[in-house]
């Protein structure tokens, strides 16, 4: 498949343009229509090459390695006020304003490249016959040699473009000595504006706008003067991601032996990790196939994979380094954990060619230093299945992690050891054994920063056992290593929103340690948001519920995409529209708690007192992941509300708390009017029934009170219900449960 290709220098290696970096497909596009409308309107066939152009999908991204000074230069420039000074140009200084620049450095040889992938039937928005495609394709070539400019004005630039084939395009992305971006449909922390339709559209209306800017009218004789702004330019944000190179290999027996997998202890992992980084570094300095190609780089090869150079000096980031992943079988109760499979992550910033580490380490021999022995051969593998389980190639998020391999914490972590001969006239008081345990808590969250987690913690769970039965205790990794035995912790983290993986923490993670693996079925099943502000008055319940239902499906499908159906899990609705006829709950149910001011979504499986399908874990990730920056809820004449998650008490919470006397806090209504006569008996029986289905106990009385007959809605009344043991709740009964109707609080005596 053919390919788009513009490629853009700039002359003094220097970016000056703000808020984007990389320099954006959106500033990309402005410089080609400046470039093309200079001195004159645009050509229809450059207009309609450029309206081709922006109903493509977002580019390929690729940028040289470049950095930015903390400190900004400071430049005095014209604010472009001339009408303040009468126009005089000798005047000019009295309208200069101090303006800020960091710019971008960057070396000016390698250039930027953006690049469209070429189709019939390519973009989401258009199909264009083959000869039109190609034909406007050339047109942007033709386009991007009238470009002047990228980024702010000084950014003088040149560029070119061509149409070439994915062979040579995968060849020349193999050698670019830069950062390659490309487009996500996940969350990323490079996101870029790109062209859209109706990009160009806007751009015309505010050329045409802004020389119409200020409007002149005469009040008697005073002259009056208007400043109307621009519209802005109509782009659409997207994520890109930057990913590394990884390449999967599994431990085998040497070729003449019995070609089966080769398993490495879990407890000499770090063994494991030095003996491939050597033999790799040994492998790239004595090859001779790769002689021209690594001329002078035998300083990066130490510095990428061993962390310093030869001499022992160390001046490379810890996020350039090569990471060898040894990855311990997991997935499965009866899994051994034994190393088969290692994983060779090689970052986009890595001073060395991801093609020449992943030689390096292809058929590299795992060899017994004492025997000569090959105990274990390097085979490249293309099952993935593995890495799921640590979160690599997986787009989920979690938000409980737990050490596979201990992590090592920093020495002021240590907790002080104890004599075994003194056990116990050395023994640890308890307050020293909170503070030991409060430097190690603080430590991993240190770590958490250098990984770049930013997700707040809620709870961290430090011991020296495994948190598996298949596990290891940390001391047997520390036998033969660099690391003290004290330093090593198994690590548990919740976090209060979903983290994406893989996560590697500590002062080992290039040794092996610290790998922590997602735990799947630990999903929030009740979601709580406090309301901090802008509540008004006494809303009705059941309209901030609605609220709160519509802004959660609307953020749902964001996740899942515009064009999918949306699952009845969350909307209550078959494909076809209409309400699912089910007699058991099978969707989210939503409630609103004015005394405590809570915004609650319960899951089906809570509300039923049942466990969790696995359909219905991986629908609640991806609710996890759609709430997790939830912080504003329009609720109409309710307000506007500033949330923030909040956790419950199980213990004493009327809500989830445990008793034997519950009543409702909003009306319960009948599921249906059984005909018995009276209202408050057929209310009793529904509730006795509703009870029934969700498999609590028969109640020992129900109590109905205030009773009525609302048109529309059905019979409905105020329930206390006492039963023989406790419950613990949530109950939501009735057959309003799903909008907050029916939601019992427990009644402590």
């Amino acid at each position: 498949m053919d390919a788009l290709v513009l490629y853009v220098r700039l002359h003094d290696g220097r970016y000056h343009g703000r808020g984007d970096w990389p320099p954006s497909p959106a500033r990309l596009f402005q410089a080609l229509v400046a470039g093309a409308g200079l001195g004159s309107s645009l050509s229809p066939s450059d207009k309609a090459a450029l309206q081709w152009l922006e109903k493509q999908k977002p580019p390929l991204v690729a940028a040289p390695l470049a950095w930015r000074s903390q400190r900004g230069v400071c430049f005095y420039v014209p604010n472009n006020d001339g009408d303040a000074i009468g126009g005089d140009p000798l005047k000019v200084a009295k309208i200069r304003t101090a303006k800020i620049f960091r710019p971008y450095f960057f070396d000016p040889a390698v250039p930027f490249v953006y690049v469209w992938t070429l189709s019939e039937q390519q973009s989401d928005n258009n199909c264009a016959p083959r000869d039109d495609v190609y034909g406007y394709a050339h047109t942007i070539c033709s386009l991007a040699k009238h470009l002047y400019q990228l980024g702010r004005g000084i950014d003088m630039a040149w560029a070119w473009g061509e149409v070439i084939g994915e062979k040579d395009l995968e060849d020349y992305l193999s050698t670019y000595p830069g950062r390659i971006y490309r487009p996500s449909t996940g969350r990323s922390s490079t996101t870029l504006p790109s062209p859209c339709p109706g990009s160009l559209e806007s751009l015309e209306r505010r050329h045409e706008a802004f020389g119409k800017r200020f409007e002149y009218t005469r009040a008697g004789k005073a002259l009056q003067v208007t400043f109307h702004q621009p519209p802005k330019p109509r782009f659409q944000p997207i994520p890109y991601d930057s990913p590394p190179s990884r390449q999967l290999y599994e431990l085998r027996r040497s070729p003449a032996a019995e070609p089966s997998f080769a398993p490495w202890p879990l407890t000499r992992v770090v063994d494991l990790v030095v003996r491939l980084r050597d033999g790799a570094v040994k492998r790239l300095e004595a090859v001779k196939r790769l002689e021209e190609a690594l001329l002078g780089k035998k300083a990066d090869i130490h510095r990428a994979l061993v962390g310093r150079k030869p001499d022992g000096t160390n001046d490379i980031p810890p996020e350039d380094r090569v990471r060898i992943i040894p990855l311990p079988s997991i997935g499965h109760f009866h899994a051994d954990r034994q190393i088969r499979r290692v994983l060779i992550e090689v970052p986009p910033t890595c001073p060395l060619r991801a093609d020449d580490v992943h030689w390096a380490f292809s058929g590299l021999d795992v060899v017994n230093v004492k025997t000569g022995e090959v105990q274990a051969v390097l085979t490249r593998s293309d099952d993935k299945g593995l890495l799921r389980h640590y979160g690599f190639e997986d787009d989920g998020r979690y938000r409980v992690w737990r050490t596979v391999t201990p992590a090592a914490l920093p020495i002021n972590a240590w907790p002080r050891r104890i004599d075994p001969a003194r056990r116990r006239d050395e023994a640890k008081p308890g307050d020293e054994r909170v503070a030991e345990q409060g430097r190690a808590a603080a430590a991993v969250c240190q770590a958490l920063r250098h990984a770049g987690v930013q997700a707040r913690v809620e709870t961290l769970r430090l011991q020296r056992e495994p948190f598996e039965s298949q596990g290891s205790r940390v001391e047997l990794f520390a036998e033969g290593t660099r690391f003290a035995k004290e330093r090593l912790w198994h690590v548990e983290i919740t976090f209060g929103a979903p983290v994406k993986g893989p996560l590697l923490l500590g002062d080992g993670r290039f040794c092996g340690l610290g790998l922590m693996a997602p735990v799947r079925d630990a999903v929030p099943a009740v979601q709580v948001f406090a309301i901090t502000a802008g509540l008004t008055g006494q809303p009705d319940p059941l309209d901030v519920v609605r609220a709160l239902r519509r802004a959660v499906l609307a953020r749902v499908q964001a996740i899942l995409g515009k064009d999918k159906q949306l699952p009845s899990f969350f909307s209550g609705h078959e494909e076809n529209g209409s309400p699912v006829q089910r007699t058991s709950s099978s969707h989210l149910s939503f409630a609103f708690e004015p005394t405590s001011r809570w915004l609650l979504i319960f899951a089906p499986h809570v509300v039923e007192r049942r466990a969790a399908t696995l359909q219905e874990l991986k629908y609640l990730s991806t609710l996890d992941v759609a709430l997790e920056d939830f912080r504003e809820l329009r609720a109409g004449c309710a307000g506007i509300f500033s949330l923030f998650p909040a956790a419950i008490d199980t213990g004493d919470d009327p809500l989830m708390g445990s008793s034997c006397v519950w009543e409702t806090m909003t009306p319960y209504v009948v599921t249906r009017h059984a005909k018995e006569g009276e209202a408050k008996k057929a209310l009793e029986v529904d509730v006795r029934t509703e009870c029934r289905r969700l498999g609590l106990p028969e109640p020992k009385a129900v109590e109905v009170s205030n009773i009525q007959g609302v048109p529309g809605i059905g019979l409905t009344g105020d329930v206390t219900l006492r039963f023989g043991q406790h419950i613990t709740g949530p109950l939501l009964l009735g057959r309003t449960r799903y909008l907050g109707g029916g939601l019992f609080l427990a009644v402590h005596q």
